[in-house]
């Protein structure tokens, strides 16, 4: 809190109150070979001056991405958000408001939720969503033990092309579930070949996972993937980390998806260090009450007038743990707020012209980096804003170079794959001017050739 009103007074006050004569008194319960019986090890208070000023200098330490041109994407991507965004989320009646267990409370809360749901069923094309999820991970691990629940299958075929910390959120999920992880090999082009998900198959196949766009930003071909996969009874889950691709590309429900999950962080919510994010799942009506979390229905009310309730919420909070099928108790409703004031600002026409605009900026940056000599494009697929760049020196190596000049030049692959250390993953949203794209490929440029 900025302010803390209460003063000496005030808590002589209080512990009178109580029956105490000290704050001490407060922890008398605590044996005393346990309490600390030294000051803290901690500087001196400061005035709120004093403390204002100390605070502005640790965040001038702080890389904003707003004073870089940045090309990092991989799963945080920095759009444009529209001033309209804060300003009705910063509303009291949205940013005071917990859960909605009493609908005639919350009838705003869970009329915004029941509008984010619709949204997302609009951009996947698919029939039912949730309230949200936490991220885009958990709604990948949620969409595996749905799957799970519904086929009575033990086993996951999951593409290579997932994002790594999607796969390493889903083996913490599954570790003691008995549950075994198949990993599907790409090809030259970037994508998951179906013949090598064939390959993969078994008996005890409860879902195979793939990303379009995938971590490397190659759009997938599923092309028969949904044919395949249900004809050995298993269910077809596809990820979507960046959902601004839903803009042009075929939604999930077109290529016969069964759920849908990702991360909304896109749409209204700022990049924040990494969160709090929004994981969006969308599934088919036949598998609603298999569906994790909590949905946001319509009713009427007994003078027939429109109203909105929490129905099939089938967590712990609300069901026997036995039929609870997660345990996701904090839905990331300011998240879905924010998604949900972006997307109806868009609107379906201004969502397609923002996907062709990340389309057309990062087409034009991937051809001017690939014509820099000693420089190419590891895979042939087609991208949408995010691409691979191979050159010949160590990533890490150029981007420490261009930092110093106000770049961010995407992401190191040899974090997550040590055998591609010499490889960038780059993305251009509608925030890389050219001139910020020209700058970088003459600072890349001179970063190998020196």
């Amino acid at each position: 809190m900025r302010y803390i009103p209460n003063t000496d007074a005030d808590r002589d006050a209080m512990l009178a109150t109580i029956g105490l004569t000290s704050i001490e008194d407060l922890f008398s319960s605590i044996p005393e070979d346990l309490r600390l019986q030294r000051p803290l090890n901690v500087p001196q208070a400061l005035s709120e001056q004093e403390m204002l000023r100390h605070m502005r200098q640790l965040a001038s330490r702080n890389a904003n991405v707003e004073d870089y041109a940045s090309f990092l994407g991989a799963g945080a991507y920095h759009h444009f958000i529209p001033s309209i965004v804060p300003v009705l989320t910063s509303r009291g009646e949205f940013m005071t408001a917990y859960t909605p267990y009493q609908p005639e409370m919350a009838q705003g809360t869970l009329q915004a939720l029941y509008e984010y749901q619709t949204l997302v069923c609009q951009l996947t094309d698919l029939e039912v969503a949730n309230g949200s999820l936490y991220d885009g991970s958990s709604g990948v691990a949620e969409a595996v033990l749905m799957a799970r629940r519904l086929t009575q299958r033990d086993e996951v075929l999951i593409s290579q092309a997932v994002h790594p910390e999607y796969r390493a959120v889903l083996q913490t999920y599954l570790q003691n579930l008995g549950m075994r992880v198949h990993e599907v090999p790409l090809d030259e082009t970037g994508q998951t070949p179906l013949s090598r998900v064939k390959e993969g198959f078994s008996g005890q196949t409860a879902c195979v996972v793939v990303q379009s766009p995938n971590f490397f930003g190659v759009i997938e071909d599923l092309t028969g993937f949904a044919e395949a996969v249900h004809a050995e009874k298993a269910l077809l889950v596809q990820v979507v980390a960046e959902p601004v691709s839903l803009g042009l590309l075929k939604p999930p429900g077109a290529w016969g998806v069964d759920i849908a999950v990702g991360e909304g962080q896109a749409f209204g919510n700022p990049l924040s260090y990494g969160g709090p994010y929004l994981g969006f799942f969308a599934t088919r009506d036949q598998y609603v009450r298999q569906m994790p979390g909590r949905l946001t229905g319509e009713t009427v009310d007994t003078e027939g007038r429109r109203g909105y309730v929490l129905t099939l919420s089938t967590r712990e909070q609300h069901i026997r743990r036995g039929k609870a099928t997660s345990n996701i108790c904090t839905n990331e409703g300011l998240c879905a707020l924010a998604a949900t004031i972006h997307l109806c600002t868009l609107g379906k026409v201004g969502l397609r012209q923002l996907a062709r605009l990340n389309l057309q900026r990062a087409t034009y940056a991937r051809q001017q980096l690939a014509a820099i000599p000693g420089c190419h494009i590891p895979f042939s697929g087609p991208t949408f804003n995010e691409f691979v760049l191979e050159t010949p020196k160590a990533a890490r190596d150029i981007l420490s170079q261009l930092v110093d000049q106000r770049l961010i030049a995407g992401l190191d692959l040899g974090r997550f794959y040590p055998d591609r250390a010499r490889q960038l993953l780059l993305c251009v949203t509608e925030m890389n001017c050219r001139d910020d794209i020209d700058r970088l490929c003459a600072a890349l440029a001179a970063a190998v050739q020196a």
